[in-house]
């Protein structure tokens, strides 16, 4: 089994596998990542073609449609026929249908998988699949996605795993922004941070979400497990989307104009919680005492 690409994500998996007992080959452009994952048992190529030309399932975790469209064509240029190649990574759906096209040119099978969790998630084994394409194909991988995490859903045999994740990111960006406006609210008024978020999260608007930002909320600690460039970046894939099926989604557009201008303030690499701390900076009482 092969592994392409060691962000955050791709590394976290890597570790699943591998204390799972899979054997497991790893590649990611800047080698040194795959160090510490050598010294639990991965071995290392030095391509993502000399990965795939060894393997029968190939997992992708990469940052964008460029990257995927890369690593896949090396995959699909040496893989043998019948390999899996699996993505779990956020791409548009246009991008996952070449990779499609290609992948079926070349004999392979091909699973849009992508993921709803953050590495945090992963280590603990509580990641979920979205996933489509052949149910024979998902079939053969299913015991190594649920080596990563337990929940998979089969949503459709092309491209609609990538409009869902679409979906579920465009939700998570919302909440992102109506906690931190929640925030700045309670805070400017005098309430305590810490008894606003205690009431989030056992509210009706309580989701899973709210739950894991509480503490670094709390504790002022944006580091990124998911960052707010990398949001951006999901919330064009979710306008085009938008625009190639001919709907409006006003929130969206908004999200979009938020995230830009908080990346531009230098929060582009913080955690995309770090919304709350641009809106706090641009509010009124950004240099009084607060309660948290």
């Amino acid at each position: 089994m092969g592994l392409i690409g060691l962000g955050n994500m791709g590394t976290a998996v890597a570790e699943r596998l591998l204390e799972a007992g899979f054997p497991l080959v790893v590649y990611n452009r800047t080698s040194g990542k795959a160090d510490a994952l050598t010294t639990r048992g991965a071995a290392t190529a030095q391509s993502a073609g000399e990965l795939a030309a060894g393997a029968d399932v190939v997992l992708t975790s990469v940052a964008d449609d460029d990257a995927l469209e890369a690593v896949a064509a090396e995959v699909v240029a040496v893989a043998r026929p019948g390999t899996v190649l699996t993505d779990l990574s956020t791409v548009s759906p246009a991008a996952s249908a070449r990779v499609a096209a290609a992948a079926a040119g070349a004999s392979l099978e091909y699973l849009r998988a992508p993921v709803s969790g953050n590495p945090t998630v992963v280590r603990a084994g509580n990641l979920s699949f979205i996933v489509s394409g052949p149910a024979e194909a998902l079939e053969r991988v299913e015991p190594v996605l649920r080596a990563i995490g337990p929940t998979i859903h089969h949503v459709g045999d092309a491209e609609e795993a990538r409009i869902v994740k679409l979906a579920v990111n465009l939700m998570i960006a919302g909440l992102a922004q109506l906690m931190s406006e929640a925030l700045v609210l309670g805070e400017a008024a005098g309430v305590s941070r810490a008894a606003l978020l205690e009431v989030m999260g056992t509210s009706a608007a309580g989701a899973p979400f709210v739950k894991y930002k509480t503490e670094p909320l709390l504790n002022d600690d944006y580091s990124a497990t998911f960052t707010t460039a990398l949001m951006e970046k999901d919330i064009d894939l979710i306008l085009d989307a938008a625009d190639d099926n001919g709907v409006d989604l006003p929130v969206a557009n908004e999200l979009k104009t938020l995230l830009h201008a908080t990346s531009e303030a230098g929060y582009g690499q913080d955690d995309f919680i770090a919304l709350f701390q641009y809106l706090r900076s641009a509010s009124p009482y950004r240099d009084q005492e607060v309660v948290r």
